[in-house]
């Protein structure tokens, strides 16, 4: 019986390293944390699109991001799973996730589903001209790094084939701390108020 406990044991530490591996290294929350600690941040409009690429020198950067947005987005960082970003992006209801580097749309509540992976979920995305992949090697493992196309920020990884229940069988497992919300309610009120105008 205690051989089976430990094989059990094992087992379970195995499955939790495997998880976190599927997604990233955790990085972000080991070395820097925010001064606030929030997580990502709902806004209360529709930013405006970026017409061309967005490239910034590292101190511009850190200007404009938290220290654990620069570690994902500029250091190819990845955030702790199941925390408070999770837990908030699971309750955000219809609307618009951007980049928070550049304002750029990447997906919407339509694509997003609970893969119950610890990070924020989407079969597709909204605007794929706003997203590229590219092979990531790192970690002894191969895997499809997804980044912002347009500042080339690191947003997560896809993965396919896992026999989701989606229209696409893919997985986009990105860090929610690198997405800006917008609710369709609070973006349709700007879109209202520029017609106004």
């Amino acid at each position: 019986m205690k051989r089976v406990s430990q094989i059990a044991l094992v087992s379970l530490a195995t499955g939790m390293a495997i998880l976190q591996l599927s997604c990233g290294d955790a990085t972000a929350d080991g070395k820097k944390q925010s001064a606030t600690g929030e997580p990502a941040s709902t806004e209360p409009g529709t930013p405006a699109q970026p017409s061309k690429p967005v490239i910034k020198t590292e101190e511009e950067w850190k200007k404009i991001l938290t220290p654990e947005q620069f570690e994902i987005l500029r250091k190819h960082g990845t955030e702790r799973a199941w925390g408070k970003v999770y837990a908030e992006w699971k309750k955000q209801g219809a609307g618009t996730y951007y980049c928070v580097g550049c304002n750029a749309e990447l997906f919407t509540s339509k694509e997003k589903f609970d893969a119950r992976c610890g990070w924020p979920a989407f079969f597709d995305a909204s605007k794929h001209e706003n997203i590229k992949t590219l092979t990531d090697t790192s970690f002894g493992t191969v895997r499809v790094e997804v980044r912002c196309n347009v500042c080339d920020g690191h947003l997560g990884h896809v993965f396919t084939g896992e026999g989701f229940d989606t229209p696409t069988d893919q997985r986009y497992c990105i860090n929610g701390k690198v997405l800006k919300f917008v609710p369709f309610a609070e973006a349709g009120k700007k879109d209202a108020k520029k017609e106004d105008k």
